[in-house]
């Protein structure tokens, strides 16, 4: 039983491979990392070969990528802000890539995949900020290739323990299956509590935009912060009369020298 189970993965390890891949970085929460660990550990055994795995990998990771990156090139943030709302990681999503995106440049995406919240939304801000297709490609593929490479490296050093964890979840049966299921359902649903938890506290501290009008027309004159990047700025102009453009990185400086007497109401991308 054990050696058909290798046999099926082996056949169709590739393919999972790819839709795996190619599923992570479309956004959903299912990592790789297991997968391409498993694959290598067939390759180890003769199942498959390393190079296969990284070109399906980066296939794969190329095919999300290029429809986000797509999507920002046509939206600019605004398809930031529909990806934020469906990630699971929204405390890590925009303001850290960009800022990231910004400081280190188009180079950033070849880390991007090895950075948790980074690599998905990596590639509507690479569009966003209008990189050109090719150094995106080509920095995207370098990253996606090194990711692959990295975790199926792995999974063939550690192939005596892998082939004793499959060997184990075989003899379980179908509670193996079960188990796995669990597993995962575990990792998405502490995400999405997190998340959950995430938007409680922001929504304890947010104030509604009618609310912000009726502030300013009653003549209480807040105090409007404008904390978006310098890039975020520039690509959508629009902004709340009378703010003031701090960046966020020396916000304490700016802060300091505001009257403690009046509201601070503070605004980002």
């Amino acid at each position: 039983m054990m050696q058909e189970i290798t046999a099926l993965l082996a056949q169709y390890g590739l393919a999972f491979v790819f839709l795996n891949m190619f599923l992570e970085q479309a956004g959903v929460p299912v990592p790789a990392v297991p997968t391409l660990m498993v694959a290598g550990a067939l390759a180890a055994g003769g199942g498959t070969t390393v190079s296969a795995i990284v070109l399906v990998a980066v296939l794969g990771s190329l095919l999300g990528d290029l429809i986000w990156y797509v999507a920002g090139r046509i939206y600019g943030f605004r398809v930031l802000q529909l990806l934020c709302r469906i990630s699971i990681s929204p405390d890590s999503c925009v303001r850290q890539t960009e800022t990231r995106f910004t400081r280190w440049g188009a180079p950033s995406l070849i880390l991007a995949k090895f950075i948790p919240g980074f690599s998905t939304v990596a590639p509507p801000v690479a569009g966003a900020l209008q990189l050109p297709l090719g150094p995106f490609l080509a920095y995207s593929t370098i990253g996606a290739a090194l990711y692959a490479a990295a975790a199926a490296a792995a999974g063939m050093f550690f192939y005596r323990e892998i082939d004793w964890l499959i060997g184990r979840l075989e003899a379980m049966g179908i509670y193996a299956l079960f188990v796995l299921v669990l597993a995962l359902a575990a990792f998405i649903g502490f995400k999405w509590w997190d998340r959950k938890r995430f938007f409680k506290a922001l929504r304890m501290a947010r104030l509604p935009v009618p609310e912000l009008r009726a502030l300013m027309d009653e003549g209480h004159a807040p105090v409007v912060v404008d904390v978006r990047s310098a890039s975020a700025r520039s690509l959508d102009p629009r902004r709340i009369p009378g703010a003031l453009a701090v960046d966020i990185e020396s916000i304490d400086e700016h802060l300091a020298g505001l009257p403690p007497d009046r509201d601070i109401i503070l605004y980002c991308a």
